[in-house]
């Protein structure tokens, strides 16, 4: 029987640790059949083959932590995102409401909470700009927004409002009056609450431009870590109707306490039927087996949920989203029903609350292969590390983050000193205690392009090189380690482990091709590392020159 495919000109590494790399690899039915010189001898008049000029073939990538819908949707409105100052902000949000005077609501998304000293952000600023319209721009990180006084006012704030549960509401000195910068959801709701709801087609469109991005970079799986019941329509239209999605996804629906009338408990009631209608609708396509759980928030807003003080604020730990107790009890209630708890846990507090609730978890309901997954875990305790191998817990981490940018010098490291800065983003240190890792984006938090992440993990350097050496070096890893996070890792968090992250017969071909060698390539330079292929389960769904039926695709 004849391949369908065959590649061959190359470099195919198949990701298989201690396995020779190959030169060729046949595909057949969307599944590789062959590598090497079998995979050669499988070449019919009817094979499409791939010449990779060069270059090299792998697993193609997952993404263990991104944000599709909200990512999206966030390349709508104000482009805060590239603006570099208060001032540019301030000149894009009144340029954008003069352009777009039907828009009730102004909307922006992902401008650096930096540019404003220790991250306060002044609605005055704003009103400067727009004062007839409320407006709402979110920071990089989404914990944080910078409102004006309009939307102050129609979500109620005054300085008698007392700081929601879960949030803050920064003042304007003695006087209490809010300031403009609301931190942490239990403050920010409010405010999105009264933002008009984008359209299902505007959902599903942003899904799509989302989709075909990930694809550009060599991605075919990710794992949507904040579902809320609305998008899971446009999930399943966007997969299921026209020319549906290049990639595929596991969604995880949003748990939150004090969610809705009735609580976080009502909810969970309704996640089995949610599940079951999202893999009956979109079955091959999508997955819903993961609960995301939030339990605490970030460094650089002093939010983090840490075992000690902040440096910076003494007499604060932090926010903690759900109590102890209560985490624990919503954890074990999610894994009774079969689902994946994933949550996020920034600060060492909210690690260890985060690995209480998995420890629970495992004492209430048995023994079983769960993979629970914890994002981001920034910073660890000592005495917490070996835990994440002891529960069998997926460390899953945004290795961009491992560089001392301008949100780690400016915001974070002043927070928490030196000797918690210094153990931030233990890649290498989780990997040696036995512990399994899968990489992630956060997008839109930060880029969603695999090579830009696997260049940081393993030179731990900001783009420009800084600093020589490596910032924390003792946490550097090879490539083919970061590959392995970018593709094994999140199948493994997928429990799809037999089905792709590796290169082998009778796994599905979901695959990248790089125009060089990334083992090979100076670790500097990956981030210029065309992707010139991607194929999910043989299809191709991205062509470096925007052909996907041209299998000598080439970047122009």
């Amino acid at each position: 029987m004849h391949a369908d495919i065959v590649f061959t000109g190359g470099t195919v590494r198949t990701g298989v640790a201690d396995a020779p790399v190959q030169d060729a690899l046949a595909v057949t039915d969307g599944r590789i059949s062959a590598l090497g010189a079998d995979a050669l001898a499988v070449r019919g008049p009817g094979t499409t083959v791939v010449d990779l000029a060069g270059g090299a073939l792998l697993p193609a990538f997952g993404d263990g932590h991104v944000h599709p819908v909200l990512g999206g949707l966030g390349l709508r409105g104000v482009p805060v995102r590239e603006c570099g100052s208060v001032e540019e902000i301030v000149e894009a949000v009144r340029v954008w409401a003069d352009a777009h005077p039907e828009a009730e609501w102004i909307t922006g998304d992902g401008f650096d909470p930096w540019l404003a000293p220790d991250g306060r952000f002044d609605a005055r600023w704003l009103d400067a700009a727009v004062t007839d319209r409320p407006v709402v721009l979110r920071t990089m990180d989404h914990h944080t927004a910078w409102v004006n006084g309009e939307a102050l006012r129609r979500a109620g704030y005054t300085a008698d409002s007392p700081d929601p549960a879960g949030g803050e509401i920064l003042r304007r000195g003695a006087s209490g009056e809010p300031l403009g910068t609301l931190r942490e959801f239990g403050a920010l709701n409010p405010v999105l609450a009264l933002v008009p709801q984008a359209s299902p087609e505007t959902h599903v469109a942003a899904l799509r431009e989302a989709a075909a991005r990930f694809a550009a970079a060599g991605v075919t799986w990710v794992q949507d870590a904040l579902v809320e019941p609305h998008h899971i329509d446009a999930w399943i239209t966007a997969v299921t109707t026209g020319p549906g999605l290049p990639v595929r996804a596991d969604l995880g629906f949003l748990l939150e306490p004090g969610l809705e009338p009735g609580g976080w408990r009502e909810r969970v009631a309704r996640f089995a039927a949610d599940r079951d209608r999202v893999e009956s609708e979109a079955a091959g396509l999508l997955t819903a087996r993961t609960v995301k759980l939030f339990a605490d928030g970030v460094v650089e807003s002093g939010t983090a949920a840490l075992l000690e003080p902040y440096t910076d604020c003494p007499h604060s730990h932090g926010i903690a989203n759900w109590s102890p107790d209560e985490l624990a009890e919503a954890v074990v209630a999610v894994d009774a029903l079969g689902f994946r708890p994933h949550l996020h846990a920034i600060g060492d507090g909210g690690v260890r609350s985060a690995l209480d609730a998995i420890e629970a978890a495992v004492r209430v309901n048995g023994p079983g292969d769960r993979r629970p997954v914890i994002a981001h875990a920034q910073l660890i305790d000592p005495a917490d590390l070996p835990r994440f191998a002891e529960l069998g817990v997926i460390a899953n981490l945004q290795p961009l983050w491992a560089q001392p940018d301008p949100l780690m010098t400016e915001l974070t490291l002043p927070r928490i000193g030196p000797e918690r800065g210094g153990r931030q983003y233990q890649i290498a240190a989780l990997l040696a205690s036995g512990a399994r890792i899968s990489f992630g984006s956060d997008w839109p938090v930060t880029a969603y392009e695999p090579l830009r992440g696997i260049a940081t993990a393993v030179t731990r350097q900001t783009p420009d090189g800084t600093p020589e050496g490596g910032w924390l070096p003792e946490e550097r890893i090879d490539t083919a380690t970061a590959l392995a996070a970018y593709s094994a890792g999140c199948a493994h968090q997928a429990f799809e482990e037999k089905e792709w992250g590796v290169l082998r017969p009778g796994t599905r071909a979901d695959l990248v091709h790089l125009a060089a060698d990334p083992v090979e390539t100076v670790p500097g330079a990956l981030v210029r590392l065309p992707v010139l292929g991607t194929w999910l389960a043989g299809r191709r769904t991205h062509a470096a020159d925007g052909t996907p039926d041209d299998p000598r695709a080439r970047r122009r």
